[in-house]
């Protein structure tokens, strides 16, 4: 069908194709509006939609987020499908900036699928993070024990669920036990400024991974929707660090230190940690600051299309979970 509205060929490509997520969530990009081009014209409203050179529209889409000029990228906007276990759904929904509408457990009878970490993801408690967990796995045993406990707990919450529904509980009470490894789903709108606010945090390394894995999709989609925002939100924003009052004096004075030969390395005069506490930063803050002179690591997040599958797919995986229709 012809249409006047814009539409990206990348974008087209993956347009109601349905990425698995950990090991029964997913997300599918169901439309969109605008991409780069969109970016501009918003920039330059009185510009039209004339001949322009890409490297143009580049030089300005940068411009706009070097500068925090978020404006125009407001312009654009993206839906998802997605799904995902219920405690990842908690973290999300405080991005509080999206247009969202969750599957309804009052409604409709909750899919009774749960998620299960795999062995490398399980871990003990970090003991420099405490809302985060170890890089190391845990022991396999430990695993083995806590995988049997929770499969006791989710077959009693999945057995009482069920148990209430054929007695015609409310399923608005019904639900009330299922325990936040459940999966939940939603549509999500959300425009590119604030889907860039989201991306940032959740696709770093100090996010809990399982949200992680969902944003790392998403920032690929977001690749092919506007490539020139993405990679301006990249080089600025993930691989680009912000600096404070302290920290750029800390950085006037490198640069005074190299100009009269003077060693530049942490730890060694002209970058001591003892200076840096003197110009205003925390032992903490320290700390943070040589990670942001470390050299950074500039991500990719490109789609992996292999994996794209229709949504009837998953559509079948949810309904089989469905009691009553359980095999």
């Amino acid at each position: 069908m012809d249409t006047k509205r814009p539409t990206i060929p990348a974008a087209e490509e993956i347009l109601g194709g349905y990425f698995p997520v950990l090991d029964h969530g997913f997300v599918a990009l169901i439309d969109y509006m605008g991409g780069d081009d969109s970016v501009e014209h918003a920039a330059r409203v009185s510009y039209g939609y004339g001949t322009r050179r890409v490297s143009e529209t580049r030089g300005l889409i940068r411009y706009l987020r070097r500068h925090r000029h978020t404006t125009p990228s407001e312009m654009v906007e993206l839906k998802f499908h997605c799904a995902m276990p219920v405690f990842v759904a908690r973290q999300w929904i405080r991005h509080r900036t999206a247009n969202v509408n969750e599957y309804s457990g009052r409604y409709s009878i909750m899919p009774l699928l749960f998620y299960r970490p795999e062995p490398h993801d399980f871990s003990l408690q970090s003991q420099t993070n405490r809302q985060g967990r170890a890089d190391e796995a845990s022991p396999p045993g430990l695993y083995q024990e806590a995988l049997a406990r929770w499969d006791q707990g989710r077959r009693a919450a999945a057995a009482t669920y069920e148990w209430l529904l054929g007695e015609d509980v409310a399923r608005e009470l019904a639900r009330i036990d299922l325990p936040l490894s459940t999966y939940t789903q939603w549509y999500w709108k959300i425009n590119l400024h604030n889907l860039f606010h989201f991306l940032s945090l959740r696709v770093d390394d100090h996010a809990q991974r399982e949200i992680r894995e969902y944003a790392r999709v998403m920032a690929g989609m977001v690749k092919r929707v506007a490539p020139l925002s993405y990679e301006a939100w990249i080089d600025y924003e993930v691989a680009g660090r912000d600096l404070g009052f302290a920290e750029l004096q800390a950085l006037r004075r490198l640069l005074d230190a190299s100009e009269h030969g003077l060693s530049v390395r942490p730890g060694e005069p002209g970058l001591s940690a003892d200076q840096l506490q003197h110009l205003g930063l925390s032992p903490r803050e320290v700390r943070e600051f040589l990670e942001k002179l470390k050299a950074a690591e500039r991500p990719d997040f490109q789609l992996d299309l292999s994996r794209m599958r229709p949504p009837e797919e998953f559509a079948a995986r949810m309904q089989q979970a469905v009691p009553g229709t359980l095999e």
